[in-house]
């Protein structure tokens, strides 16, 4: 089945920028501490770049209790060892005409792999199979890595002094991104699956 899996991933990721499949996960309410370990492991600058300001710890704590996993949808990525090491947070608004914002964070130890364009690539096929017209980005204008991403898929930028703003508008949902989505989903799971078994017959090293 896993096989079954990653063979259509290969297959639909080839018409994209980024060939390489990365198991994503969508992340519930039970890995908040997973988030808020994660975001508290940014140093200044990228704290200052991920949320706009220099977040201290305490904004940062408030910043993942108020995320509602219900309405909104947050991504991770985790490395062998169950790590948090990079994560997305798509808002959405009260409609589908309502533009979702995304926001996403990597550790500088998982930097260069492009994660977060994959995270973005999979926030902009959730958005898309939720009807969603647009996706923005709220960016310092020094983010050049974020505004990167965002034109890379096509988005709009406009810039206002030290801060962007990018718009990707997203095409209606087809069958093929529906599956996709559920697919990817599985892939995850099975992935999060194996290496929690690999981290528990390692004996967690």
């Amino acid at each position: 089945m896993l096989s079954s899996i990653q063979s259509f991933l290969r297959r639909f990721t080839a018409r994209s920028l980024l060939p390489k499949v990365v198991p994503i996960r969508t992340l519930k309410a039970k890995h908040r501490p997973l988030v808020l370990h994660h975001l508290l492991q940014l140093n200044d600058a990228d704290r200052f770049l991920r949320f706009g300001y220099l977040a201290n710890d305490a904004q940062i704590t408030r910043y993942v209790e108020k995320l509602d996993f219900t309405r909104d949808e947050v991504f991770g990525v985790f490395n062998r060892r169950l790590q948090l090491i990079a994560m997305a947070h798509l808002g959405y608004g009260a409609t589908p005409q309502a533009a979702a914002e995304f926001g996403v964070s990597v550790l500088k130890s998982a930097r260069g792999l492009g994660l977060g364009a994959r995270l973005f690539a999979r926030a902009g096929m959730h958005a898309r199979n939720r009807n969603v017209k647009t996706m923005c980005i709220h960016a310092l204008t020094q983010n050049s890595a974020m505004l990167k991403i965002a034109i890379n898929a096509g988005a709009r930028v406009v810039y206002y002094g030290t801060e962007a703003e990018a718009y990707l508008q997203l095409p209606a949902p087809a069958m093929d991104t529906r599956l996709a989505q559920r697919l990817e989903q599985r892939f995850a799971d099975a992935d999060y699956f194996l290496k929690k078994q690999w981290l528990r017959a390692s004996g967690g090293r």
